[in-house]
């Protein structure tokens, strides 16, 4: 899996995300988990720490009543 960060001039961010087919058969594997109760949550985190900054890690959750949803899935 490759991460990249794509810096906007508003200030924004943009996070791409490249995945192996074998890899999206985990996440699917892994949001199943979450949605049914297995885990409680999961992450996607760095293995690689280089000279540069880029995308450490990302937690995978179950909104809790009344979040606000500041994302879509398009």
């Amino acid at each position: 899996m490759k991460a990249d960060i794509e810096k906007f001039d508003s200030g924004w961010i943009g996070v791409s995300l490249s995945l192996a087919p074998h890899e999206i058969d985990l996440l699917v594997e892994r949001l199943n988990a979450l949605r049914t109760g297995k885990v409680d949550h999961f992450h996607i985190r760095q293995n690689r720490w280089g000279p540069s900054a880029g995308v450490a890690d990302i937690e995978f959750s179950l909104a809790e009543a009344g979040d606000t949803n500041e994302l879509t899935i398009e």
